[in-house]
């Protein structure tokens, strides 16, 4: 009831924190309220001059008739503090961020007098290490020409979706001289992932990437800016800058350009590469935080990059029946799947006049993924593409990025009919599994049937998503992978 003074220092206070301070505020400014309190305590043998060891038999709480707690202040409370709840309570205020003064991206060329023609190996590294670099907005730029020796106007000869991976079987990312993510098979992989991952916006960035799934992209001189994002799991999820590390890119050209067109093989395409470019961004700190940094290195401590890295497997010859069984593969408990995204195609692969960037429904009826012994989806699919009865399979499709991505969007690339036209993909969400077994494997296997018997050059492709840990030391130069 008084009008007495209490001044809180400037701090970051959780309420029962302000309960307590006010609590021996009170019990230093009012004697009898400290007598109240020795003699509330006696029986406790609690003797403490600034109130510090007392119980004060009265407590901030809600009015019975409001149920509100109130703290009159005579200054403003500065929502601004570090781990406040100002931004819950909507309170916010203008922040310039000066942590990074610059950022340049500078060009890396494979190693001198490199070809670029079929089954070659190109390797662009970038060797000082004292940089600060962001893999993740990094991009490859790739340059050349598509020709045509004998000209069909009836059946004329272009790129096909997603053609700039085509011309590749491989992808690695070295740090150090350690492989942390690679992809195989980068046409297929990559256009299965950004099939489930792409929106109708981003799809049209993408254009520039050669990501287009009606392309026209004729005879003539060709150039693509293709993201690593785009490319590999490493890059699409560390956000993070790496710091004073020797990197390599190494890209694997593929044994022939069939899967990179699609056309009538009699004109005799051929396609020419005259460069291959990687991209990288430097960030430049400010002196605070560059003194910052230095003092981590120097500490000797190793930093982790998490990410979600994309392994495809592939079962090349399907036997003649509408039942089979794929062993995939056996899998530690860190790295098994998070999400696996299962497609069939008929007769497309390495066949030029065969669009290899569709898939095929084949008659699918269902599909199980084993985990040793756990199944996804619990339910059977009960699929029939001559029916249209494939609806369950487009839900599971939608509701992918809104669970990979941790956000509410339902937009998808493909709508219904397109999605039959371009797919069907199976994508199953197995993110969510016990966790409390930590030794030992796990055996990946999937059961899928079919309406008919399944017809000849048939491929199942199956995208495997999962967890990856690797540590670096700055200091060192050592990277190890956590299994």
């Amino acid at each position: 009831k008084d009008d007495a003074e209490i001044t809180i220092p400037e701090s970051s206070y959780e309420v029962r924190d302000i309960n307590v301070f006010l609590k021996r505020a009170i019990l230093r400014l009012h004697r009898d309220a400290l007598e109240t309190v020795d003699n509330y305590n006696s029986d406790y043998n609690t003797n403490d001059d600034d109130g510090e060891g007392a119980e004060f038999p009265k407590t901030i709480r809600a009015n019975y008739n409001t149920m509100r707690c109130e703290i009159r202040c005579a200054y403003r409370i500065n929502f601004g503090k570090l781990n406040s709840i100002g931004s819950l309570l909507g309170f916010s205020e203008p922040i310039f961020d000066d942590r990074i003064v610059k950022i340049e991206t500078h060009t890396y060329n494979p190693f001198a007098n490199k070809t670029f023609g079929c089954n070659d190996e190109i390797r662009i590294p970038i060797q000082q290490q004292d940089l600060y670099t962001l893999p993740c907005e990094s991009f490859l730029y790739v340059e050349g020409r598509l020709t045509v020796k004998k000209k069909n106007d009836q059946t004329p000869t272009t790129l096909v979706n997603n053609c700039v991976t085509f011309m590749f079987d491989e992808i690695r990312y070295e740090l150090n001289g350690v492989k942390i993510d690679r992809s195989r098979n980068v046409g297929i992989t990559t256009t299965l992932k950004n099939y489930v991952s792409l929106t109708y916006d981003k799809a049209l960035i993408a254009l520039n990437a050669g990501w287009n799934t009606r392309s026209d992209k004729e005879e003539g001189h060709y150039n693509f800016c293709v993201p690593l994002s785009m490319l590999l799991g490493f890059c699409e999820d560390y956000k993070g800058l790496i710091v004073n590390a020797r990197h390599e890119l190494i890209l694997l050209r593929a044994r022939n350009d069939n899967n990179c067109l699609v056309g009538n093989p009699v004109t005799e395409p051929e396609i020419e590469i005259f460069k291959v470019q990687w991209r990288m961004p430097h960030v430049a700190l400010n002196e605070i935080n560059k003194l910052s940094m230095l003092r981590t290195l120097e500490s000797g401590r190793y930093l982790s990059m998490s990410f979600r890295s994309w392994d495809l497997y592939e079962y090349p010859l399907l036997q003649n029946t509408t039942k089979h069984s794929w062993a995939v593969k056996t899998a530690t408990q860190l790295e098994k799947p998070r999400y696996v995204i299962f497609a069939l195609q008929t007769g497309r692969k390495n066949v030029m006049s065969q669009n290899g960037s569709v898939f095929d429904d084949c008659n699918l009826s269902n599909v199980k993924l084993y985990l040793n012994s756990t199944f996804y989806p619990y339910d059977d699919l009960n699929l029939d593409f001559g029916k249209k009865r494939y609806t369950v399979l487009f839900d599971m499709y939608a509701r992918f990025r809104r669970v990979y991505y941790g956000n509410d969007c339902f937009e998808t690339l493909l709508k219904v009919l397109s999605f039959t036209e371009e797919g069907p993909f199976v994508v199953i969400d197995c993110s969510r599994q016990n966790e409390s077994v930590k030794g030992a494997t796990v055996d990946v296997r999937t059961e899928f049937g079919s309406k008919k018997n399944v017809p000849a050059n048939i491929t199942a492709y199956c995208l495997i998503i999962h967890d990856r840990v690797v540590q670096y030391n700055p200091l060192t130069n050592v990277v190890r992978k956590i299994t």
